[in-house]
């Protein structure tokens, strides 16, 4: 397929695919022309670079996992192991500050209600 078909069925833009290719996330064959043509696999393929990137993941980091996912071995899978704990973990630090930023919006908000409720600074409406 080409990459318009690719992309339409990926549900991302041209752009993108050309990107993921760049970055050496993905590959084609080129026809005498010089088009881009993919094979079936390759809207899978986008389908999980793209979880990665909603998941935080740069296109370094996955260019680094892939291996894993191409050409499984001992060897891949350890590099990939050590990768996906140090992304784990910048995640759980994410998901703590999140956290915390949400814990302190309750709490602005619990001040803001409660200065409403006090006489004399009810809202005008």
């Amino acid at each position: 397929m080409r990459i318009g078909e690719l992309a339409s069925h990926a549900g991302v833009s041209v752009r993108s695919v050309r990107y993921y290719e760049e970055q050496g996330l993905l590959t084609s064959t080129r026809s005498p022309s010089g088009q881009r043509h993919y094979t079936d696999d390759e809207v899978d393929r986008v389908a999980f670079i793209q979880r990665l990137y909603a998941a935080g993941l740069s296109s370094r980091t996955i260019a680094e996992l892939l291996p894993c996912v191409d050409t499984p071995s001992k060897e891949n899978s350890d590099s990939a192991l050590e990768r996906m704990a140090l992304e784990r973990e910048r995640l759980s630090a994410h998901i703590a500050d999140l956290v915390r930023t949400r814990d302190t919006l309750d709490k602005l908000m619990a001040t803001a209600r409660a200065h409403r409720e006090q006489p004399g600074n009810a809202a005008v409406g």
